[in-house]
C-alpha cells in the first residue's frame, strides 16, 4: 500500500474533510431539472440526456484521490458515475473531437484535451462515498478526472461540447493553469491566484470556484 508521501502531490496537505469554496451561490439544479448535452462538431450523434435516462449508461466505481488547487488533498473517495468513454461511445466522435469544453450551470466553464477524458478513472458522477452528490459539491453530476487539480472536474455539469479548438475556461483565462498537473504543481501561469478570485467576486457575475 502507498504512503501518504507517495500519495500527496508537491505543496499538497491532507485533510479528512471536504471543503467547499465558490464565489456566487449554489445554483438551484436538482436531479428533476437537470440535463446534459452532448454536442459539437467533434461528435457524430449528439446526445440529450435528463437524470433518468442517464441511469441508462454503464455504471461504474471508482476509488481514488482529489487534489485542489488551494493545497489540500483528500485521500480514499469512492466515486460512482457514468465513463465519459461510455458516453463517447454514444455520441461517437470523429477526427474532429480534440477537446472537450465542459459546460456548467450558470455560465461556467473549463476545458481539456479529448485524450484526457479517455481514460478508465474519468467519470460524470452523481455519487461519492454512497451518497448521491449535494448540490454544494457539485450534484446532482459533476465531471471527476483525479489526475488534474480538482477544478477541472467542473462542478453542475450541463454539457460537454467536443470540438477541434480548446476553449479555456473562466478561471484558466484568468491565470489558472489550462493543464492543472497536481505533480508537477502546474497551479498558475503566473502567481496571482488571489487577484483572480477578487476579479469574480466583485466582477458582478456569480463566480464559482471550481471544487
Amino acid at each position: 500500500m502507498e504512503g501518504v508521501g507517495e500519495r500527496l502531490p508537491p505543496g499538497q496537505k491532507e485533510t479528512r474533510g471536504w471543503p467547499i469554496l465558490h464565489a456566487g451561490s449554489v445554483p438551484p439544479l436538482h436531479k428533476g431539472n437537470w440535463t446534459l448535452e452532448v454536442s459539437g462538431e467533434g461528435v457524430e450523434n449528439p446526445l440529450s440526456i435528463n437524470y433518468d435516462t442517464f441511469f441508462e449508461l454503464p455504471q461504474t466505481r471508482v476509488g481514488c484521490d482529489i487534489h485542489c488547487v488551494t493545497s489540500w488533498s483528500k485521500f480514499g473517495m469512492n466515486w460512482e458515475g457514468v465513463r465519459f468513454l461510455d458516453l463517447m461511445d454514444r455520441a461517437r466522435p470523429n477526427d474532429k473531437a480534440r477537446y472537450v469544453v465542459m459546460e456548467c450551470e450558470e455560465g461556467w466553464t473549463t476545458s481539456l484535451p479529448m485524450e484526457d477524458l479517455m481514460r478508465e478513472d474519468v467519470l460524470l458522477a452523481y455519487r461519492v462515498d454512497g451518497q448521491d452528490l449535494t448540490t454544494a459539491h457539485g450534484g446532482p453530476v459533476r465531471m471527476l478526472i483525479p489526475h488534474k487539480y480538482f477544478y477541472k472536474s467542473a462542478k453542475w455539469l450541463r454539457g460537454l461540447r467536443i470540438q477541434e479548438e480548446d476553449e479555456p475556461g473562466f478561471w484558466e483565462v484568468r491565470g489558472y493553469s489550462n493543464t492543472a498537473d497536481p505533480w508537477t504543481e502546474d497551479r498558475y501561469v503566473y502567481s496571482r491566484p488571489v487577484e483572480a478570485l477578487k476579479e469574480a467576486l466583485f466582477s458582478g457575475r456569480k463566480a464559482e470556484y471550481k471544487k
